[in-house]
């Protein structure tokens, strides 16, 4: 039985390292210079008001245009690097463009002639992937020849790892990327998203792991320098390796385990050929699940603070991007406002299946999702809607503060500045060089 070739290399230089991962999983001869290749990269969150902390966030620019070279190098001409970013309106169009300029992506389109899209600006394709997956896709990446794929080396909150078949999520719009988070116990985020690279062209995955990020996917994670790439034309088979990497079982994952079973492939990579650099030598563990108190009714720091009368339950896969973009923020908001008195046995509900749970005397429903789910609920003694999606800093204070939670307004009135609280972390440490997201 012939097995999946998958790369893993020290990145120690400027495109040698590249061009090693790539050479060693089949390199790219059997790519045409005709050929039309789209770069997927992952920006999965920007911010235009502080110098934001990329490294385990973002792929970094180096990767990007070393892969531009080598693509180059073999005579392509049309090559396309394209994102769709979590933006908090549909209609910004300055954040990409500020997040593609700052990336030094206009750089590689005036050096090589490269195209960079903002998806959300591009049609979107309805494509059905059985069983009720119906997902739209940006037309662009679906028309193209290869898809090289080059998401960061991280776990996630709520899918454990985010490698290349995650990072395709940002080539759906809103509504797609809303649905794939269902409410649906059977028919979850792990079974959408576990299909997202079936009706690609063929993927060349090329994981960067450059910088590697636990408790990821965004800043508030804990980021390590790893001088790693994976690279392999399987990208299921490079999701399991990048999976050990990380220091999970892939059966433990469970969206990697359904992408494992629709293709008839065990999960134990015994169908897998690693060439290069050993996991065994490599793999560093990573967490991935903020820590909650044992009945997960509170984030453990908040729990161990000894804070009473309030119930913020851990998220689940239904609450989607946006509604997780404020969630922490939200979180921080009630541990700052605790002064040592219990609150009213107040309880807050996110996502789309929470349920409110006796004892409580109020209820908030954080999002348009949960506000709709409970909007007839007679078990709920007082409700606290806040029905936005996602919710307005406005509205999230007002709704704290009516439910006696008396939350600073300042905490959210700059919210794209709060990047900047992570960065300091990594201020003046030399490994964690910016160079690396920049195009000289």
């Amino acid at each position: 039985m012939s097995k999946h070739s998958v790369s893993i290399v020290r990145y120690e230089k400027p495109l040698d390292s590249v061009r090693r991962a790539v050479e060693l999983c089949g390199g790219l001869e059997r790519l045409g210079a005709n050929a039309r290749v789209f770069i997927k990269p992952n920006i999965v969150f920007w911010s235009s008001k502080v110098p934001f902390p990329k490294w385990g966030v973002i792929t970094t620019s180096r990767v990007i245009e070393d892969l531009v070279a080598l693509l180059k190098e073999r005579g392509v001409e049309d090559i396309t690097i394209g994102e769709g970013m979590v933006v908090s309106r549909p209609d910004d169009k300055e954040t990409p463009q500020h997040a593609f300029e700052t990336l030094g992506y206009n750089k590689l389109k005036d050096r090589y002639g490269v195209k960079i899209i903002d998806t959300f600006q591009r049609p979107f394709q309805e494509v059905d992937l059985g069983d009720g997956v119906v997902l739209n896709f940006n037309s662009d990446i679906l028309h193209s020849d290869l898809v090289v794929d080059v998401p960061v080396l991280k776990t996630h909150a709520q899918t454990v790892v985010s490698l290349a078949i995650k990072n395709l999520k940002g080539m759906i719009d809103i509504k797609s990327r809303k649905r794939c988070h269902s409410a649906d116990p059977q028919k979850d985020l792990h079974f959408w998203i576990a299909r997202l690279a079936e009706r690609m062209p063929p993927i060349l995955a090329v994981l960067d792991g450059i910088f590697t990020s636990e408790y990821g996917p965004a800043f508030d994670g804990v980021i390590h320098r790893g001088n790693i790439l994976v690279a392999s034309w399987d990208v299921l088979s490079a999701d399991l390796v990048g999976c050990r990497l990380l220091g999970h079982d892939p059966a433990d994952v469970p969206y990697l385990a359904h992408a494992a079973r629709r293709r008839g492939r065990p999960l134990d990579l015994s169908d897998v050929e690693v060439i290069g650099e050993r996991i065994e030598d490599l793999a560093r563990p990573h967490q991935w699940s903020f820590p909650y108190n044992e009945a997960g009714t509170l984030p453990l720091p908040m729990a161990k603070r000894g804070m009473t009368g309030v119930s913020f339950y851990k998220y689940d896969s239904s609450l989607c991007t946006y509604c997780s973009s404020i969630n922490g923020v939200v979180i921080q908001a009630v541990a700052s406002a605790w002064r040592g008195e219990p609150w009213q046995d107040v309880e807050i509900l996110t996502g789309k299946m929470m349920q409110p749970r006796p004892g409580a005397k109020k209820t908030i429903l954080l999002g348009k999702c949960m506000s709709q789910a409970h909007k007839d609920n007679l078990a709920i003694k007082e409700k606290i809607a806040i029905k936005g999606c996602p919710p307005q800093p406005e509205q999230i204070v007002h709704a704290l503060h009516q439910a006696g939670i008396m939350a600073d307004p300042a905490l959210f009135a700059n919210l794209e500045a709060m990047p900047g609280t992570f960065l300091k972390r990594y201020k003046d440490r030399p490994e964690f060089d910016e160079g690396l997201f920049r195009v000289s």
